[in-house]
């Protein structure tokens, strides 16, 4: 059986799991989110902690099972401490701003850019260099920070863009004659 799929997903004060034959719903601090139901993971809810089993010896069952636990981890942590991602401008001039569920950037281009968030999502700038993401939602606070990161990735010569905080880039050398 799956390593991760064998542990029990401990339900925190505050935060409410419901279990029906189609999606496992959670609702807490921040907010709402379900997560489909599949049929080859038995799901059960007791006792403040949430079980997952595969309903038999398949390997396609026992893959899901620690799947399907891993979503439902996320899902708990999302709606009772949140997601977070830190991005960093890299570059002279370059710059972010954020301005209610919009995000303005200055990257180098001969325009500005602008990105929507979406709903469940928010954006914050620190300093001008330095944005930050956060929301319930793992999967969706990943993909804008990957969108935003995908304006400018950082290049490989001077390691000039959009990078993660914690993102090391292996600056190349130039050519020598």
């Amino acid at each position: 059986m799956s390593r991760i799929g064998k542990l029990p997903v401990t339900i925190p004060a505050g935060v409410e799991v419901s279990v029906n034959e189609t999606q496992i719903n959670v609702k807490g601090a921040g907010g709402s989110l379900s997560v489909a139901q599949n049929s080859l993971v038995k799901v059960s809810a007791q006792n403040g902690s949430i079980s997952f089993v595969p309903v038999d010896d398949s390997r396609e069952a026992n893959a899901m099972s620690g799947t399907i636990r891993q979503l439902v981890n996320n899902l708990v942590v999302g709606v009772s401490k949140g997601f977070e991602k830190k991005l960093s401008l890299v570059g002279v001039g370059y710059k972010a701003q954020a301005q209610g569920a919009k995000l303005n950037l200055a990257v180098g281009y001969s325009h500005p850019v602008n990105i929507e968030m979406p709903a469940g999502v928010s954006v914050a700038t620190p300093t001008p260099t330095e944005i930050v993401i956060k929301g319930a939602d793992r999967q969706q606070v990943g993909q804008v920070a990957a969108e935003i990161r995908a304006v400018r990735p950082p290049e490989p010569y001077k390691g000039k863009g959009v990078r993660y905080a914690d993102e090391k880039i292996t600056i190349k050398e130039t050519k020598k004659k």
